[in-house]
């Protein structure tokens, strides 16, 4: 059985990995951009709708500024590239935000980065697939109603190509992101094109009608029209999600690392830019419309659309107006914008492990994520992501309109603490800084880090405001949670620390116990009892001893009368058990050697039978795991255990081979 696992996990993932080939793995910045880009590039297919289907619930008229509210966006993002640029040269270890924020700001802050991160990057893994469901769906109308099980299913696969390796995960996903740039560049150019020629043809949904949902009858005039511009903003400004996720993933690039980084954010600006704002300006001059509740707010001849009416997602309705005529390249469109839509996740799948062996590194997460797998990816971070956005999925039904208003309020905590920490490190840096060259670059990366922190800290406060009631205080609530986690998870890391540290007086942790007692447990008289007395008595203990528990009274006899004819030179002692107990007369017995004889070492040696079959298992009493487990918390006392290997365990022990589990043959 363990032979077919073992075959499995090589078929599904690979051939392990030596640690000394990690070199092979870093990405050049071909393959880095749709690695760490994807989530960012992505973001412009549903970024643009987020913004159209806030504005529409002032109606018709309100969609007119979205491409106002897109300049908006765009300011941002490049203040934000421009900013990371800057991170990137001055930390390229990979620690990205919570990087800078604990250095800059202490250990409280960079933990209330990391902790925004954490639940952002399983955010993005479950709004990215999701959004990608939709536009399966919309592509492949039998995948609707099941959006969410297909999510489900693309994580799993996502998470098993992330397992085989970032190199191999990020080869693969290339083609699709790139695929995805040219459908996306080909309806941006192709439609500029015909919108200057003035052959442009109007959408299909240009033709309905827009109710404005209660509140806003009056467009975007007052208070409440301005709230809503706000919020549409808040709802773009999901386009810069990724963009932080290659200041993480520095040490994954080809040398020089920092320069391929800073390129890589460069081009991931100038492509996302270019493609928001095309999207909004194209949805304006084709009347694209895109509401929340399609059925009850669109209109057709003044009678409300009804449940039939399908609403494809921006762009689909834009690559079906701009190649009118051609619906294989509607279709074509819409598939790899739903394939880069579910890769985008990938750039969580590589943001997420990384910033989670750091924080393991550093004591703020279980040890066990620090350490890479058989292909050299953080296999434990990887799956852990995976499970928990599987979950959100599952909760939210796989519904980008309720799970994005939980998106961004990570990222932009991150983005402003990030910007600050720069600030201080900025001026820090000027106090020792004599060259008046370089001392002229640092005062513009800091103006840059200043402009980044104020656009950034603004943009944090409108989410908030915005998106609070709508289900941000979700977010916020799981980002407290992440970070009392790890709190804890450090406090209990310092505490044991300190516990174990030698302290002022080193000696003492080598002081020899009195004496050793050494105490074999025994149920038959066989060959594993044999060696287990062998290895007892080969340790040369001060006092020895044969343990069996009463039980049965004709077994004791039976023993007793074998233990004599064999003149074994161990004494036999013979425990009572009124109750059948085997566990409770073992622990008290040995409580009460360790009462007698505070200083002295206790070793209990437990035969044990190796099995070489899983079923095996099932068939030996299991009292000896029982014991381990309560002897492991008395104090003074060593269990050992002394393996005896069964026929069935031969050609096993191989150091390829999974570790083979031992189950007790003595009781």
């Amino acid at each position: 059985m363990s032979d077919i696992a073992d075959a499995a996990k090589r078929l599904l993932l690979g051939k392990p990995v030596r640690s000394d080939r990690l070199g092979h793995t870093l990405l050049p910045k071909r393959i880095a951009l749709p690695v760490f880009a994807s989530d960012a590039l992505s973001s412009v297919a549903y970024a643009p709708d987020e913004i159209l289907l806030t504005l529409a619930l002032a109606g018709l008229t309100a969609t007119v500024i979205s491409p106002w509210v897109g300049l908006a966006v765009v300011a941002v993002m490049l203040t934000v590239i421009a900013s990371y640029r800057q991170n990137v040269h001055a930390y390229p270890s990979g620690g990205g935000d919570y990087e800078v924020a604990t250095v800059n700001l202490g250990r409280t802050a960079g933990v209330t980065v990391a902790s925004a991160l954490l639940v952002d990057y399983v955010l993005t893994v479950a709004v990215s697939v999701s959004a990608g469901a939709q536009y399966a769906a919309s592509a492949v109308p039998g995948l609707r109603g099941h959006e969410t099980l297909f999510a489900v299913v693309v994580v799993a696969l996502l998470t098993l190509a992330n397992l085989r390796g970032v190199r191999e995960s990020g080869a693969a996903f290339a083609i699709p992101v790139y695929l995805y740039m040219l459908g996306v560049g080909s309806v941006a150019v192709v439609g500029l094109i015909r919108y200057l020629a003035g052959d442009l043809p109007r959408a299909e949904s240009s033709a309905l009608e827009i109710v404005p949902t209660s509140g806003f009858d009056q467009g975007l005039t007052g208070l409440a029209g301005a709230f809503l511009i706000l919020r549409a903003f808040a709802s773009g400004s999901a386009a810069l999600t990724g963009v932080e996720a290659i200041s993480n993933g520095v040490p994954a690039f080809q040398k020089p690392k920092s320069r391929n980084a800073a390129t890589t954010l460069a081009l991931l600006g100038v492509i996302s830019i270019t493609f928001i704002l095309s999207i909004l300006v194209l949805a304006r001059a084709t009347g694209v419309h895109y509401v929340e509740d399609p059925a009850s707010q669109l209109l057709r001849d003044g009678v409300p659309v009804g449940e039939d009416y399908v609403q494809h997602p921006v762009i689909s309705q834009l690559a079906e107006t701009v190649f009118a005529g051609y619906p294989v390249v509607f279709v074509a469109i819409a598939v790899v914008t739903g394939l880069i839509l579910i890769l985008a996740a990938n750039t969580a799948f590589n943001g997420f492990p990384v910033l989670g062996s750091i924080l393991a590194k550093d004591g703020f997460l279980p040890r066990q994520l620090h350490t890479r797998g058989d292909r050299l990816a953080f296999s434990n971070g990887i799956i852990t992501l995976a499970l928990a956005a599987i979950a959100l999925i599952w909760a939210f039904d796989a519904e980008v309109t309720r799970l994005i208003q939980l998106y961004i309020v990570g990222v932009f905590v991150s983005f402003t603490l990030s910007q600050l920490g720069m600030i201080r490190h900025w001026t820090r840096e000027l106090r020792t800084e004599p060259d008046p060259a370089g001392r002229k670059r640092m005062l513009r990366s800091r103006a840059i880090n200043a402009v980044g922190f104020a656009m950034t800290g603004v943009v944090l406060v409108i989410v908030l405001v915005t998106k609070f009631a709508l289900g941000a205080w979700i977010a916020i609530l799981a980002m407290g949670a992440v970070f009392a986690l790890m709190k804890g998870i450090r406090k209990h890391y310092d505490l044991v620390r300190e516990e174990l540290a030698l302290g002022d007086d080193p000696t003492s942790a080598r002081a020899l116990p009195s004496r050793v007692h050494a105490i074999v447990l025994i149920s038959h008289l066989h060959k594993p009892t044999m060696r287990a007395i062998a290895y007892a008595r080969a340790s040369r203990p001060q006092l020895l001893e044969a343990v069996t528990v009463g039980v049965d009274h004709d077994d004791v006899a039976r023993l007793r009368a074998q233990w004599d004819a064999m003149d074994l030179p161990v004494p036999l002692r013979v425990l009572d058990s009124p109750f059948r107990e085997i566990t409770r007369p073992i622990l008290t017995y040995v409580r009460s050697v360790r009462r007698e004889s505070p200083r002295d070492l206790v070793v209990v040696y437990i035969p044990e039978y190796v099995v070489g079959h899983w079923w095996e298992q099932l068939l030996h009493n299991q009292s000896a795991l029982r014991l381990k487990g309560r002897l492991l918390f008395t104090p003074g006392v060593v269990v050992a255990s002394v393996p005896w290997q069964l026929a069935s365990s031969e050609g096993q022990t191989g150091l390829e081979d999974s570790v083979r589990g031992t189950v007790p043959g003595g009781y």
